[in-house]
């Protein structure tokens, strides 16, 4: 599926998962295997009419399919009903690589340029000790008396 060939399917799935309500419905639905309006309305702090309209938008987009039974009608997200979604953004993934990328080559530079630093602190340190051992004068040992020495 190309974005040129889908925009009106983009639009219904972003304008479907754009409501913080219905895009909650659609994960709780994508959670379970299937669920139905009862219980997604159990907890929700939502009417059960509302839950109904939000499913509408969600099944109109393909996000969600219904499977009757009975009195019931259970509910399944369908994950391909991402996928013109997940196109479109795959489209503008080179933005955030790229700086990404650039990210990363700062972030290596600047590890190398710490670790140039710490070791020549580390041999600054060597030297200095090295030469505080060198200049040091030696300890005379004290001559006890009546030593011959």
């Amino acid at each position: 599926m190309s974005i040129q060939q889908t925009p009106a399917i983009i639009d219904s799935v972003m304008r479907a998962l754009a409501d913080p309500t219905r895009r909650a419905v659609f994960e709780r639905i994508a959670r379970s295997s299937e669920i139905t309006v009862g219980d997604l309305t159990q907890g929700s702090g939502v009417t059960q009419g509302a839950i109904s309209q939000h499913l509408k938008s969600l099944r109109q987009a393909g996000l969600v399919t219904e499977r009757p039974e009975g009195r019931n009608v259970y509910y399944r997200a369908q994950p391909q009903g991402l996928m013109p979604l997940t196109e479109w953004i795959r489209t503008y993934e080179r933005f955030w690589t790229d700086g990404l990328d650039r990210l990363e080559s700062l972030l290596l530079a600047d590890d190398a340029q710490a670790s140039r630093k710490a070791e020549s602190a580390s041999e600054t340190n060597k030297n200095k000790t090295a030469n505080k051992t060198r200049n040091k004068p030696r300890n005379k040992i004290p001559k006890k008396k009546g030593d011959g020495r």
